[in-house]
């Protein structure tokens, strides 16, 4: 199927079976979409952790608004986006561009010098709304490739920050939730959703043309 076809089939379902589980396999596929989409400046100033662990999932569930939805999921992906930008951290983006290109360290020194004049000049709010952006992208590439693969996802913002940041232990990484992807096959009984067509506002509303 094509990328549009498979974007048709898919919608945030609203009811999971928790005897379906998504393969190691299929999971890595939706990980490494995530893995491979574009950044600002090629930083990935974020990173996706994955919750398979039920009792995980029990204590996430305080402040979620679908609690069933992430209860009975086979997998719950959040992403979470660097606190903040840091000297160490774009240094340590870039020294590994570098090794892996097998070019000098340094070799992008008056960029990333640039960089670090942008993001020190913004408090720590500002640069946490610049990457938590970024997760967006690959949170959209996640789904897609979950659609190509005939795996239901539901895309979430309605849940606790501070429940899964502290159940997560993410402050110690430097990192704060943003979204989550629930991942599983839907149960199609209870998944009111799986009976409705899907609805998008038409093309030439959508579309502005000048």
């Amino acid at each position: 199927m094509s990328l549009l076809e498979d974007l048709k089939w898919r919608h945030a379902v609203k009811a999971y079976d928790p005897a379906k589980k998504v393969s190691e396999q299929d999971l890595n596929k939706i990980l490494e979409a995530a893995r491979l989409a574009p950044t600002s400046s090629g930083l990935q100033p974020f990173r996706v952790i994955v919750v398979e662990n039920q009792e995980l999932k029990e204590k996430m569930v305080q402040g979620a608004l679908n609690p069933e939805v992430m209860r009975d999921s086979s997998h719950v992906l959040v992403f979470a986006a660097w606190d903040r930008y840091s000297d160490e951290k774009i240094d340590k983006v870039y020294d590994y561009h570098t090794d892996v290109r097998e070019l000098p360290r340094g070799r992008f020194g008056s960029y990333t010098d640039k960089l670090k004049e942008i993001y020190n000049a913004q408090t720590a709010d500002e640069n946490f709304a610049h990457t938590a952006r970024q997760t967006y992208i690959a949170l959209g590439l996640a789904m897609a490739q979950a659609a190509e693969l005939k795996i239901d996802s539901t895309p979430a913002e309605g849940f606790s920050n501070e429940v899964v940041d502290e159940i997560l232990g993410l402050k110690e990484l430097g990192l704060k939730s943003v979204s989550l992807l629930y991942l599983g096959y839907r149960d199609i009984e209870k998944d009111y959703l799986s009976h409705m067509k899907k609805v998008r506002i038409p093309m030439e509303e959508f579309i502005i043309q000048k």
